[in-house]
């Protein structure tokens, strides 16, 4: 993954999961390494940042343990190129990620788009917990319906069970604020590719769990990651 860096592997792995894991910017990092007598340019973390992301993202969803069977659902905002952009998210009931969407507009096509992508990637939920949103719970049974109907196993599929609750959805209320909070020193986003590559580091980083050892430090992540 690091071969022909010019910088030693774990320099690399120290800036990026800082960047992802804490609330600083890039320049930060570029003094915080200066002190510890590495050059090097903010704008290289960046690059570092966006080139490996995806890799580990990849590796550590190898590794990741299963989501739940109960989702809370919600959509929150985001800016990319200075514009405010729907972030459809989903957190199971430790808190893991289910799964994460851009879109521009929030409406029925948004949000199925969104539930196709969760249904594909982990399955079917037993229960989906969202806030009110009568779109959401549209595409909800909607995808829900379609799947079914394609399933070929020939099981006699229960539909999901949907619950309306502003209190129970408290959780990823709060996750969304955690999110915001890392992603402010950001200054906002150039790009939706860019803004989807680190928020999937950042999700990332917030779970750090694995199925064979649900706690590692951020430090070991990085190390079995990069193994």
């Amino acid at each position: 993954m690091f071969k022909g860096r010019q910088f030693d592997q774990s320099v690399i792995l120290l800036c990026v999961r800082w960047y992802l894991a804490y609330n600083l910017s890039l320049r930060d990092l570029e003094e915080m390494m200066a002190e510890r007598g590495i050059t090097v340019d903010h704008t290289t973390i960046h690059r570092w940042t966006v080139r490996f992301s995806p890799l580990l993202l990849e590796r550590f969803n190898w590794r990741k343990r299963s989501v739940t069977g109960k989702w809370h659902v919600d959509e929150t905002y985001i800016k990319v190129r200075g514009q405010w952009m729907y972030l459809y998210r989903a957190i199971d009931s430790v808190g893991d990620t289910v799964e994460f969407c851009f879109s521009e507009q929030r409406d029925l096509p948004a949000a199925k788009r969104f539930f196709i992508k969760a249904l594909e990637r982990h399955g079917r939920p037993d229960r989906v917990i969202i806030d009110g949103s009568q779109t959401n719970h549209e595409a909800i049974v909607s995808c829900d319906t379609t799947n079914r109907l394609q399933d070929r196993t020939r099981r006699l599929l229960k539909p999901i069970r949907i619950r309306w609750s502003q209190y129970l959805n408290n959780r990823i209320e709060q996750d969304h604020r955690r999110i915001k909070r890392r992603v402010r020193p950001m200054l906002g986003f150039k790009s939706t590719a860019t803004a989807s590559t680190i928020l999937s580091g950042i999700e990332m980083m917030r779970q750090a769990r694995y199925a064979f050892n649900p706690n590692p430090s951020l430090a070991e992540q990085f190390e079995i990651l990069a193994a």
